[in-house]
This record gives C-alpha cells, sequence and structure tokens, in this order.
C-alpha cells in the first residue's frame, strides 16, 4: 500500500482525494491529515482513515480530542518527512503550503502538487528536483496535468503550450459594472467548484498567470512560448503543440478527480467507475476566444513581475493573497484588487538567486506593505 499523507484534507482537493483513495480499497494508507483550523471536519476523517499524524490549529482540548482518536500531533514539515510516507497531496492553498513543499522534496518524497503558490513563489528552487524518468512533482491543478499528460511519451520539442481558462464569472459581463462586483458574485465560479482564493483568482485571471509561472518552471518552457486562451467550455484542459506544427489536447469534463488518480497512481492510469465520461454530441460546440487585457489586468501585470526573477514572484504571490483576503472581507473593491498589489510591491528591494528564507521574508513584506495600502 502507498502511504499518503494529505495536507489541506479538509478543502476542496484534500476532500477529493480522499474520495479517489476510498475508490481503490487496498491501494493508499491515509498516514497523515493536515489541515488550518477545520476541527470538525478535520476530526471526522481522523475517525473514518485512522492516520497515524495528524496537523491542524486548535485548542489544547480539541487536539487532545484527536490524540483519543489515536494519532499523533507534528508539524506539516515532520508529517511529510516520515519515513513511512510515498507520496504527499500537497493541496494546502497559498504561502502555507510552499516549506511543506520544499520539506518534501528534499526528503526525497514525491509531491503531488495542486498549490500554485508554491512554484510561483519558489521556482528556481523547486525546478532543481525536477527529473523526467522519475518526476519528484506530479502536478494536479488541471491545466499543468494536461500539459504534463501531453508531454508523455514525447521528446518535449516543443512549439508552444496553449493554457485554457474559462474567462471566470465575468467574462460576459460589462466593464463598467465590474466595479459593483460583490465577492458571494465573483464565487459563483461558472464550471469550477473550488475554494474562495483560487475562485477569486480565476475571477480575476490571477491564476492563469499563476499557471504560466507554474508551466514555465515545471516544463522548462520559456515565457514567449506559453499562451493563454478562454474555453468557456473548461473541456479541454491545456494543449500543447509541437515543433511539425502537430497539437496534443487533454480533454475531460470539468472534475478535479481526474488529475488527483492520475498523481496517485502515475505512471498507471486505473478504471473509476465514478469519474463522469466526456460525450462529444452532449457536450455540444466547443468554442476560444482571445483573453482580453482590459477585462483582466491582473494577468499582465502578474507575469511582468513574475519574469523579473528572484524574489519578486513571492512578494507577488503573497500581495495577492493578502487582496484576496481583503476583498473577501469587503475591505477593498473587485477592481482595486490589481492595483492594490501594483502599489503594494512597487518597492520590492529582490534577492536573486534566493533561498526558502529570503522567499518568505519578502512574502511578509509584501503582505505587511498591502495592509499598509490600504490603511489597516
Amino acid at each position: 500500500m502507498k502511504g499518503v499523507a494529505v495536507l489541506g484534507s479538509t478543502g476542496s482537493i484534500g476532500r477529493q482525494t480522499l474520495d479517489v483513495a476510498q475508490s481503490f480499497p487496498g491501494e493508499f494508507r491515509i498516514l497523515g491529515l493536515a489541515a488550518r483550523s477545520s476541527l470538525r471536519l478535520i476530526s471526522e476523517q481522523v475517525r473514518k482513515f485512522r492516520p497515524l499524524l495528524v496537523s491542524c490549529q486548535g485548542s489544547p482540548e480539541e487536539i487532545a480530542g484527536l490524540l483519543e482518536l489515536g494519532c499523533r500531533p507534528c508539524s506539516m514539515e515532520e508529517m511529510v518527512c516520515h519515513p513511512s510516507v510515498d507520496l504527499v497531496m500537497m493541496a494546502i492553498v497559498g504561502e502555507a503550503g510552499l516549506m511543506p513543499t520544499l520539506a518534501a522534496l528534499q526528503a526525497g518524497k514525491r509531491v503531488a502538487l495542486a498549490n500554485k503558490e508554491a512554484v510561483v513563489m519558489a521556482g528556481e528552487l523547486i525546478a532543481t528536483y525536477l527529473q523526467s524518468d522519475n518526476p519528484a512533482i506530479l502536478p494536479v491543478d488541471s491545466e499543468p496535468s494536461a500539459i504534463w499528460q501531453c508531454l508523455r511519451g514525447e521528446d518535449r520539442e516543443v512549439a508552444r503550450l496553449i493554457i485554457t481558462a474559462s474567462g471566470g464569472p465575468f467574462r460576459q459581463r460589462p466593464l463598467k459594472e465590474l466595479a459593483q462586483v460583490t465577492p458571494q458574485e465573483a464565487l459563483r465560479h461558472p464550471t469550477w467548484n473550488m475554494g474562495p482564493k483560487i475562485t477569486i483568482d480565476s475571477a480575476t485571471l490571477m491564476n492563469k498567470a499563476f499557471e504560466v509561472i507554474e508551466a514555465h518552471w515545471l516544463f522548462g518552457v520559456p515565457w514567449d512560448k506559453i499562451e493563454v486562451v478562454v474555453h468557456p467550455q473548461s473541456i479541454i484542459h491545456s494543449m500543447v503543440e509541437f515543433v511539425d506544427g502537430s497539437v496534443k489536447a487533454q480533454m475531460s469534463l470539468p472534475d478535479m478527480r481526474l488529475p488527483i488518480q492520475y498523481a496517485l497512481f502515475y505512471p498507471k492510469r486505473m478504471k473509476n467507475g465514478s469519474l463522469p465520461r466526456f460525450d462529444p454530441i452532449s457536450s455540444g460546440s466547443l468554442s476560444f476566444e482571445s483573453l482580453d487585457p482590459d477585462r483582466y489586468p491582473c494577468f499582465q501585470l502578474a507575469l511582468d513581475i513574475a519574469m523579473r526573477g528572484g524574489t519578486w514572484p513571492a512578494a507577488l504571490s503573497a500581495a495577492d493573497e493578502a487582496a484576496v483576503e481583503l476583498f473577501l472581507s469587503k475591505r477593498i473593491g473587485f477592481l482595486e484588487i490589481p492595483l492594490v498589489i501594483q502599489q503594494a510591491i512597487k518597492g520590492h528591494q529582490p534577492v536573486m538567486n534566493p533561498s526558502g528564507s529570503d522567499i518568505l521574508n519578502a512574502a511578509a513584506w509584501a503582505r505587511e506593505q498591502v495592509n499598509a495600502v490600504v490603511g489597516r
């Protein structure tokens, strides 16, 4: 049985990972579960899966309740380095997933990576662990997973990567109305069911810029060979064009269990009757549109900053995380998100070839700057 630690077990990806694992009795042993503060749900998961290790914030009494279920509390870094853990599902959102990801890679573990921010913030560090024949990182986000699947068995002479974007909930909303967008409206994604942070990033298309950054580091493709197109149906998750002009696409209905399962079983493909099947007739027409930069100012802003290198991407990621939190708490408006990010980190003094501590320091600085910009 493969020993698995699920970090972010109470979130959308974490819950779906446990669902996939349950679909294959005898294949996986859930050795560790980690969450930030969802005590009720993680307690239910601990009762069901009986892990050895658990990591969660809570009162001493609440943590004592978990201990009574037979598990031991530990840090996420300790969990991912446990000798019985073979694979880490990194589903923690945001900066919190960075250090456990680096710890797992340093310990020689395979990391099924659903955390965009880890690669955005520390792409140069993470790229040093990549091997095509025995990968340490197994992409779980649907778009990087699609690229990874398309590249399998190829000689990687890539002419172009084409990453698709749904366009989010405001793809057709008049631009003059975007200033009045509420958090509740922004959280209604048209095709995917995700956590609040990534859903807001999908509305601004910050997530798509993050996926371009991911693709650059995970697949070693130059910036100018990565494109994004709007594909409202979310059926084609990404495409790869090779030097001879042939294009491969990975297609499936928008269900995160498929890329999760692919990462858990890599290099095998397994039959799972609970996963929906693509039917070209019932799915109807597939359409594509160019990305409107006026509608999604976060997209180009993020790429311009990320291409500077060093700790610039870490500052960008942390500033976005802080700005999204402010929007969700109604402290700033939807259109203020890119303005706050740009204003907050304009004075960043980058460290080139950064260490993990340099990256964390840049992130902490950016969060402070966001709070200063909004007068918090």
